[in-house]
């Protein structure tokens, strides 16, 4: 859609230099100069002059620079538009996937949906489960994404912008590094928990997990809570890497190697499903029915 070699020109104007441009596209700095030589030349234009300091961009080189990412951009959105547009039109159903929100559920359940809709495909969307992500993904669900398998309630629906269909009730349960002494066992107590740190995400993100917050707060003085504020790898890292407990469900057992997901006998549990736009296509309404009806009953 564009040429490849603005790519190259973007990354060696932010770089100031043919080798260290090289070093971050992970090609030879001749490579970079001949790409540029290669621009310059089917533009007819001087995009960059050598100075003491490195390479600067002449007026026309800034002129482009400023244009060149609108240009890209425009063009990736362009693709993204056709893409779904075919994927309509081929009864494509787009599942995003992250560590946090795996669609290995969706990938099992496939053969019994297709048992109702034969003629639906599925593509996985895979994405980086960081917090600008969620928030753009989740609210904006439908336009490159249309459903994404997680864990949720009213309270974080209402925050994302987004829609959910239950499909069950999973067990909170808790992750312990491999090295913990808690691993040991194959389910957990509430009394194991004396003396260690649990880590919760922060009041406001869940009811369900407020109500496990406040129970313990009032019950389990023994147990100390550790606040923090979003699910992503880190947060399984500094579990694994300082000992501390963290409120984990059973899905997730794939995120860290180093982590074991245990049960624990308190009871509590928080809705699974999927993750929808408030008014889905047609297309994709009527996917979740049919998810609705092939999905095992808890």
């Amino acid at each position: 859609m564009y040429n490849p070699q603005l790519d190259t020109f973007l990354c060696v104007a932010d770089a100031g230099s043919f080798n260290k441009a090289a070093e971050r596209l992970y090609i030879s700095p001749p490579a970079v100069i001949k790409q540029i030589n290669l621009l310059e030349e089917g533009l007819g234009l001087q995009l960059f002059v050598r100075t003491h300091r490195g390479l600067q961009l002449t007026p026309a080189g800034q002129s482009l620079y400023q244009d060149a990412r609108y240009i890209i951009q425009y063009c990736n959105d362009s693709i993204t538009r056709a893409r779904s547009a075919m994927q309509e039109s081929e009864k494509v159903i787009r599942i995003g996937t992250s560590p946090m929100t795996p669609a290995q559920f969706l990938v099992d359940l496939w053969p019994r949906v297709q048992q109702y809709r034969p003629d639906l495909k599925f593509q996985l969307v895979p994405f980086d489960n960081t917090p600008q992500n969620a928030r753009e993904i989740l609210s904006n669900l439908g336009q490159n994404i249309d459903v994404v398998a997680g864990i949720f309630d009213d309270t974080m629906l209402e925050l994302r912008r987004c829609a959910g269909l239950e499909l069950s009730r999973e067990p909170i349960c808790c992750a312990v590094s491999a090295y913990h002494p808690l691993a040991q066992k194959d389910s957990l107590t509430v009394q194991d928990l004396y003396g260690e740190k649990l880590m919760l995400i922060r009041r406001g993100w869940s009811h369900y997990v407020d109500l496990l917050r406040d129970d313990i707060w009032k019950n389990h003085p023994q147990i100390q809570i550790v606040d923090f504020d979003f699910y992503d790898t880190g947060v399984f890292n500094d579990c694994e890497n300082q000992g501390c407990v963290l409120m984990a469900v059973e899905s997730w057992h794939y995120v860290h190697p180093l982590l074991k997901i245990l049960p624990v006998d308190w009871g509590y549990t928080i809705p699974f499903g999927l993750l929808h736009a408030p008014e889905p296509a047609p297309l994709v309404a009527s996917f979740l029915e049919m998810v609705q009806k092939a999905a095992p009953r808890a």
